[in-house]
């Protein structure tokens, strides 16, 4: 089994299953004494670089809603799954839009009403993210998906 991240780690959001998921913005590089992800989710608009962990990319352009919602679910389902017993991440250029709205979509998963979702993300992770009127609508409707 993987070491998990520590809540201290920058950028890590705890769910309330306690399980922990780290975003953050690939337009920062990386702190080299960071913990490098068992798993990384790119949210970006065109096919992310290649990384030496495993990793998924959901097409998603910047200030936008996921290009498949379905694969984005189904992806987002796997992030949740993998949290419980590996370091994961979620990152998009800035760290913020794109990667709060996929966070709040996992904390969704994990229990958190769609309507408060937003909020916990901005409580607990990054206080400007989710940053478009839609992607707050997207997360509102995850949960019913």
């Amino acid at each position: 089994m993987t070491e998990l991240w520590s809540e201290s780690d920058a950028g890590v959001l705890r769910l309330p299953s306690g399980r922990l998921v780290r975003g953050r913005g690939l337009r920062r590089p990386l702190d080299p004494g960071a913990p490098l992800p068992s798993y990384g989710v790119y949210l970006l608009g065109r096919r992310p670089p290649e990384v030496p962990w495993a990793s998924g990319w959901i097409r998603w352009p910047d200030f936008r809603l996921p290009a498949d919602r379905a694969a984005a679910r189904a992806v987002l389902a796997e992030v949740w799954e993998r949290a419980a017993g590996e370091r994961v991440e979620l990152a998009c250029g800035g760290g913020r839009g794109r990667t709060g709205t996929a966070l709040a979509c996992v904390a969704v998963l994990d229990g958190v009403p769609g309507e408060e979702a937003v909020e916990y993300v901005r409580r607990h992770y990054d206080r400007h993210a989710v940053e478009t009127p839609w992607q707050r609508r997207y997360v509102r409707g995850f949960g019913e998906g």
